[in-house]
């Protein structure tokens, strides 16, 4: 591990976003370049994915955590690249969101926090997001993976009704689709004929990078 590595997972720890930032500006005043230091921000994004996983953390820390990375690239490192004109390496595109008639948005929020810092490009639909609007979206931002969550049982069907939808309006086999949320199984993910399933956040980074390389 690099001392710049080091550094920065021992500030993304302390959970505190200014000290973070803090962190950041003074490592880019000493010259460390911004990709690098996104790059580090990435890494101790995945050790804090990596202690959860292990319950060394909770998930108010992976939630935290998440938001202080996404708003240090976002304020201080994206700006910074796009003046020097060096696009960040966008790891594929992500639309996703919390399926119709479910309300609750945190599990996808931690998604977009976790997806992002690690380099993807997230279309957050939000909540209760009807099949006709994933299609919509769908079809306009043409993405690699669609992220369907459903935290409620009884919401479950809905997951089946957008894979179904896709094969109706022919985008099937251009998109890859992932399910997850509390009552969501493994069985279940292969019973719709989902592409891939991940029972956390720190899950659904690791899926989509495995499912990216097949995508289109």
């Amino acid at each position: 591990m690099s001392e710049l590595k080091k550094k920065i997972s021992e500030t993304l720890l302390t959970f505190n976003p200014d000290k973070l930032t803090e962190v950041t500006e003074k490592s880019l005043k000493e010259g460390h370049a911004p990709l690098d230091m996104l790059d580090a921000i990435i890494f101790a994004l995945e050790d804090i994915g990596n202690r959860f996983k292990k319950g060394e953390l909770f998930l108010t820390h992976l939630v935290i955590a998440g938001e202080n990375a996404k708003k240090t690239i976002s304020e201080i490192l994206e700006p910074i690249l796009k003046k020097t004109n060096i696009e960040r390496k966008v790891a594929g595109r992500i639309v996703i969101g919390t399926v119709a008639g479910d309300i609750h948005d945190i599990g996808v929020s931690i998604v977009e926090s976790m997806l992002f810092s690690s380099g993807f490009e997230i279309i957050n639909l939000g909540n209760d997001v009807s099949t006709e609007t994933f299609i919509k979206a769908i079809e306009k931002y043409n993405p690699d993976i669609v992220g369907l969550s459903a935290l409620l049982s009884t919401t479950l069907p809905m997951q089946k009704k957008l894979i179904d939808a896709l094969t109706e309006h022919n985008l099937r086999d251009k998109v890859k689709v992932i399910v997850g949320g509390a009552p969501v199984t493994a069985e279940w993910a292969e019973e719709i004929g989902a592409d891939g399933y991940a029972e956390d956040a720190v899950e659904v980074v690791k899926v989509i990078r495995n499912l990216i390389g097949g995508a289109k």
